[in-house]
């Protein structure tokens, strides 16, 4: 495996967890549609961090989204609830950033916030073991 591809996988995985950190401070403030977008945005930043590991980007979200449920979800890399979780997050922030009168609510914040948590989590476990494979 490439440095460039290493390095940019750890890079895409630390911004998942800055956006986490956000999405944590959001919440705490009572910005639950800013908590549910920054949620997201962990999930999607772990999301290119796994696809990178294939050389595959894309500027659309559902391009990127696809290709990991194609070749990480599908293929039991990752548990096939992971991609209920995803596709939750996805249509929530939708709302939260798109739908003009869209009221989010703690709970809607709580349980994105725990997903993208859980996901972050189980896409650093997966990484470390991946990378640190490539070096043995």
């Amino acid at each position: 495996m490439q440095l460039d591809i290493k390095t940019l996988c750890r890079y895409r995985l630390d911004r998942a967890k800055e956006d986490l950190l956000a999405a944590e401070t959001s919440h705490q403030a009572g910005l639950y549609k800013a908590a549910i977008n920054r949620s997201y945005y962990a999930i999607f930043h772990a999301i290119r961090a796994v696809n990178i590991l294939d050389n595959f980007d894309a500027s659309k979200h559902s391009s990127v989204i696809a290709h990991f449920n194609q070749f990480y979800v599908h293929k039991g890399e990752f548990e096939r609830g992971v991609y209920k979780i995803v596709d939750s997050a996805y249509r929530i922030r939708e709302k939260c950033d798109y739908s003009d009168f869209f009221i989010a609510s703690k709970e809607d914040s709580e349980i994105q916030l725990e997903h993208a948590q859980d996901f972050v989590s189980a896409v650093e476990t997966y990484l470390d073991n991946k990378l640190s494979n490539e070096n043995g």
